[in-house]
C-alpha cells in the first residue's frame, strides 16, 4: 500500500529544489497533487513528468503573498479532488542578503511576505478545507539558518524563516484535538538553485559541507523522504515539532 494512496496534496514551490522533489515522491506514493509556484514552465515539466508515470497532477501559477492566490490553490483541490489532506507549504526566497543595517524596508518586508506571511495565508485557507476531511498534516519548510546557525548576511531570511516555528506551535496546538497535525522541517545545505544563491562559490560550499557532521549537503530527494514521513500516518503522533534534517549541523557547531 503506497502512503499517501489517494490523499490529496498542495505543494508550493514546487517548481525547482525540495518541492519538485517532494512533489515526484507524493505522486509515487499515491497522492493527487495540486501543485503551485511562479514559473508556470516549471510547472509545466512537472505535470508532464508527473503524468508520465500515471500521476494525477494540476498546477497554478502564482505568488504566494497573494491572498487570492492560497484561496485559489484549495479550490482547485477540492474542486479537482474533492477535498485536501496534506500541505507542504514550500515556497520561500532567500531575500536580500547583506549586513542587517544594508538591508532596506522594502527588502526586509518582501521576503518576510514570502517566507512567513506567505505561509500564513496558505495555512489559512487549507485549514478549514482539512476540518471538512476530519484530519489533515501540514508542514511548512524552514531552515537551521537562525535556529542552529546565525549565518551573516541573512538577517531577514533567518527571521522569516524562524517565525515558521512559532507558526508551527501555534497551529499545531490549535488544531492538535481536531486531528490536524502542523510541522515544520528544518533542512541543513541542500543543493538546489536557491542553495546555491549563498554556496556561490567552490570556498564557500565547502564551507558549508564542513560545517555538518556528515561533511556534505544533502540532495532535494533525501529532504523529500523527511516532508513524506511529516504528511503521512508515519508520524501520526507528531505535531508542532520543528524537525531537523541537516546532516549533523546542529550537533557538530
Amino acid at each position: 500500500m503506497k502512503s499517501l494512496q489517494d490523499k490529496v496534496a498542495i505543494i508550493t514551490g514546487a517548481s525547482s529544489g525540495i518541492g519538485y522533489a517532494t512533489a515526484k515522491l507524493f505522486a509515487k506514493e499515491g497522492a493527487k497533487l495540486v501543485v503551485g509556484a511562479r514559473r508556470q514552465r516549471e510547472l509545466d515539466q512537472l505535470v508532464e513528468e508527473v503524468t508520465k508515470s500515471d500521476g494525477k497532477i494540476v498546477a497554478l501559477a502564482g505568488d504566494v503573498k497573494d491572498e487570492t492566490f492560497a484561496q485559489r490553490l484549495v479550490e482547485l483541490a477540492k474542486r479537482q479532488f474533492g477535498g485536501l489532506d496534506i500541505a507542504f507549504n514550500n515556497a520561500g526566497i532567500m531575500g536580500a542578503l547583506a549586513p542587517a543595517q544594508q538591508i532596506s524596508l522594502a527588502d526586509w518586508e518582501e521576503t518576510l511576505r514570502v517566507n512567513l506571511t506567505g505561509a500564513f495565508l496558505s495555512a489559512k485557507y487549507q485549514v478549514p478545507a482539512m476540518l471538512e476531511r476530519g484530519q489533515g498534516s501540514i508542514v511548512f519548510t524552514s531552515t537551521f539558518v537562525g535556529h542552529t546557525v546565525g549565518f551573516p548576511n541573512t538577517a531577514a531570511y533567518a527571521a522569516s524563516k524562524a517565525g515558521l516555528t512559532g507558526l508551527t506551535q501555534v497551529l499545531a496546538a490549535e488544531l492538535a484535538a481536531k486531528k490536524i497535525r502542523v510541522n515544520a522541517l528544518l533542512p541543513g545545505g541542500v543543493d538546489t538553485p536557491m542553495g546555491r544563491t549563498v554556496a556561490s562559490t567552490p570556498e564557500v560550499y565547502a564551507y558549508i559541507q564542513s560545517l555538518h557532521a556528515m561533511k556534505r549537503i544533502s540532495t532535494p530527494e533525501e529532504i523529500a523522504r523527511s516532508v513524506l514521513y511529516l504528511a503521512s500516518d508515519a508520524s501520526s503522533f507528531t505535531t508542532g515539532i520543528s524537525l531537523l534534517v541537516d546532516g549533523g549541523l546542529s550537533i557538530s557547531r
